[in-house]
């Protein structure tokens, strides 16, 4: 994804590249020397991140996914002093299905069943993925309750290199509403990315996610 972004950042006119991060290379001077950083390393590279981007006060767009309750409560820490965009999905259609996945779940209530499919290349080893997971969350906050208790089924497919698939489908005995979202290209993901650091520069201090980037302003 480092790669990614950076191909991105050639087409962007209000933006520069400066400088990438390897792992086993000091990170404090890109993170000096830049006005934002965008993480899409490793879990067990977060402590480095939230480290260098604390020491020098700087906002960060984080695309890592698999991260645990410790780690995830270090950049709930970290967003009391800087502005951060946390997401596990940077792509801003998937932030307009969450949106609109809310608002069905919210008009229909919980007489219907629901449903998630996702498939995602054979790679992948988190299941559900953490997308279809965060689709869940939407459908139990339009229903007014707690995520855990959402009566949500999942179905999950790894298939070849398939960058990423979610539907989610509503039923009833006489009708049923999908709403699907498919990447064609990982740059999704990259352009995401850029649009949440372009955004993330100008905010206060805070934990934010691609919601938050779409649709803080409407």
């Amino acid at each position: 994804m480092g790669q990614a972004v950076a191909s991105a950042l050639g087409n962007d006119s209000k933006a520069e590249l400066a400088g990438i991060w390897q792992r086993g290379e000091p990170l404090a001077d890109i993170v000096a020397g830049s006005n934002v950083l965008v993480d899409f390393s490793l879990p067990d590279a977060l402590a480095e991140v939230i480290a260098a981007v604390g020491d020098h006060d700087k906002p960060l767009v984080c695309g890592v996914s698999g991260l645990d309750e410790s780690q995830m409560a270090a950049l709930k820490s970290l967003s009391a002093s800087v502005p951060i965009v946390f997401d596990r999905n940077m792509s801003q259609g998937i932030a307009v299905l969450q949106s609109i996945a809310k608002s069905v779940a919210a008009s229909l209530g919980g007489e219907y069943s629901v449903e998630i499919h996702e498939t995602h290349h054979v790679h992948k080893l988190d299941s559900p993925s953490g997308t279809a997971l965060k689709l869940a969350d939407a459908v139990a906050a339009g229903q007014g309750i707690d995520a855990g208790t959402a009566k949500v089924e999942f179905k999950v497919e790894r298939r070849g290199e398939v960058p990423g698939d979610h539907s989610v489908i509503w039923s009833s005995p006489m009708e049923t509403v999908t709403l699907a979202h498919s990447v064609t290209t990982r740059d999704v993901f990259a352009a995401g990315a850029l649009r949440a650091a372009h955004w993330v520069v100008a905010q206060q201090p805070g934990l934010y996610s691609m919601h938050d980037v779409l649709f803080s302003d409407a």
